[in-house]
């Protein structure tokens, strides 16, 4: 589509494909409040609920990879109808269900359905906005992309504690049906091109790869990583399937994803740094939902509130950049923002359950402005110099980058919360012995805490373990200040470039 082309309904369209991607995702941080109430709902161990969140995640991320040669295949319009009502159908098969491998089932295919709806939705706009109108149309898009995981857990929290957890599924019913009915109606046809191959070996490469790779991550600190034939078959086979997958890429005469892609430096610059960026959104809100539940003890809707400043600052920061942007080279823009993410997270490392909620909340709000001034002027950046015609398959990769980082930063600071809270654990026991002097005092209190009486031991126990958590949680944020890093040094080899066509 040309950039003079004038589009019938171009807001009415706007507005139905961002309702899609809103819902889709949406859904995947809105049910991280709730997960301690599905968790004794289903009568599920902590290792097995965390699979509500993953396995959505990871089914979006590996079955993002083919939308580009879908939707030329069988046409933008009718794959977008498809997929969003089988979203929505899956939606409300999760809120019914009556187990746990029921919920699981349903959400892997609730995020098989859900993966084309953001690159279609990504691609739609970059064709229906001429290039000079581009940098608002993709503010209006990443706002999208970064508001639901944001507003998820605080709309997860209000619909957990006046309903129960069974709406956070079915909440997606409404406006799903407007979004269905807003594409059925104003979104133009495009013809589809029915003599397109697809790679089912590229794919299946890739399936496989990224596949393991969450098998590997997610159960590694369950079986003790690479002492578990299990984890050492998952990360031979993981390796192996990428390793074939990027010699198709190079050898094969039609390979399941262009080598061009790779080769434009804005784009993989870009989808790197939207990995990370994604990553360190999704992690982030994962750890705050626990670290408010369960070591300061807020209700579920205080902390769906609590968090939500991040959405609020992600927001403005879009319209904000957007306006930046026509006066300053968006990637300094970028660097304020990487930058100003990293110093918040550092802020974040010192808290303790008696933070107060005031300095917590703005601190959440700098976060979500952190995120905004980033996200916006990095989906500009990443297409300035890329093809038109290879639209429809980096969509789709930039959507796979961002749901892969999305699963991985959740699975490894999970891993990384859980070893060192152990790790913390043991040193600090380490320093408590029936010789320490608090122990010794004879007080009331030392009565209580006597490591030699079973209760004495238990409370004793349940006090470390609740310090080792607070230390791990620091460690973790501390950790995620790091992610910055890449994207930061990847600003370097990015170029502001000319429009292409």
């Amino acid at each position: 589509m040309s950039d003079t082309t004038v589009v019938p309904h171009r807001r009415l369209i706007t507005a139905s494909v961002m309702l899609a991607m809103f819902i889709q995702t949406l859904d995947s941080t809105i049910s991280i409040v709730a997960l301690p109430y599905i968790q004794g709902s289903m009568s599920a161990s902590a290792d097995e609920i965390s699979w509500v969140l993953t396995s959505y995640v990871i089914a979006a991320a590996i079955f993002t990879a083919p939308v580009g040669w879908m939707a030329q295949r069988f046409g933008r319009k009718r794959m977008f109808l498809i997929c969003l009502g089988g979203f929505i159908g899956m939606s409300m098969l999760s809120g019914a269900s009556q187990s746990l491998e029921q919920l699981i089932t349903f959400r892997i295919i609730q995020g098989m359905f859900g993966a084309a709806l953001a690159p279609m939705c990504q691609a739609t706009m970059l064709d229906i906005y001429p290039f000079a109108q581009r940098a608002q149309a993709m503010a209006i898009f990443a706002m999208g992309i970064t508001m639901g995981p944001t507003l998820g857990p605080t709309l997860g929290g209000w619909l957990t504690d006046a309903y129960n957890w069974r709406w956070v599924f079915y909440v997606n019913l409404g406006p799903g049906l407007l979004a269905f009915l807003g594409v059925l109606i104003f979104l133009p046809k495009v013809a589809p091109k029915p003599n397109m191959t697809f790679s089912w070996y590229g794919f299946s490469m890739l399936a496989i790869g990224v596949g393991t790779l969450q098998l590997m991550l997610d159960r590694g600190q369950t079986l003790d990583w690479f002492n578990s034939t299990e984890i050492i078959i998952e990360a031979t086979i993981c390796g192996l399937c990428f390793y074939l997958f990027i010699v198709h890429m190079v050898m094969a005469e039609k390979p399941f994803l262009p080598l061009a892609l790779f080769t434009d430096r804005n784009f993989f610059s870009g989808i790197i740094m939207v990995s990370c960026v994604s990553s360190l959104m999704l992690s982030t809100a994962t750890l705050m939902a626990p670290f408010l539940q369960q070591l300061a003890h807020f209700p579920v809707l205080d902390s769906g509130i609590a968090m939500a400043p991040r959405g609020f600052g992600t927001m403005v920061a879009m319209f904000v950049a957007s306006w930046l942007s026509k006066m300053f080279d968006q990637r300094k823009i970028m660097a304020t923002g990487l930058i100003s993410l990293g110093a918040v997270m550092l802020i974040m490392s010192g808290w303790t359950p008696d933070v107060r909620r005031t300095e917590m909340m703005l601190v959440l709000f700098m976060q979500g402005f952190s995120i905004g001034l980033v996200f916006n002027p990095m989906t500009v950046m990443a297409y300035t110099t890329l093809s038109p015609a290879l639209r429809p398959d980096a969509t789709a990769v930039q959507s796979l980058a961002r749901n892969l980082g999305s699963a991985i930063g959740i699975s490894v600071t999970t891993f990384t919360l859980t070893r060192g809270t152990q790790m913390a654990h043991a040193d600090i026991s380490a320093g408590i012995t029936p010789f320490e002097r608090t122990l010794q005092m004879g007080d009331a209190a030392s009565r209580i805490l006597d490591p030699d009486t079973r209760g004495g031991a238990m409370l004793l126990d349940q006090m470390i373990t609740y310090q080792a958590k607070i230390i791990s949680y620091n460690n973790d944020f501390r950790l995620m200040a790091l992610t910055v890093i890449p994207p930061l040094i990847l600003l370097l080899f990015m170029r502001r470039a000319q429009k292409v066509g």
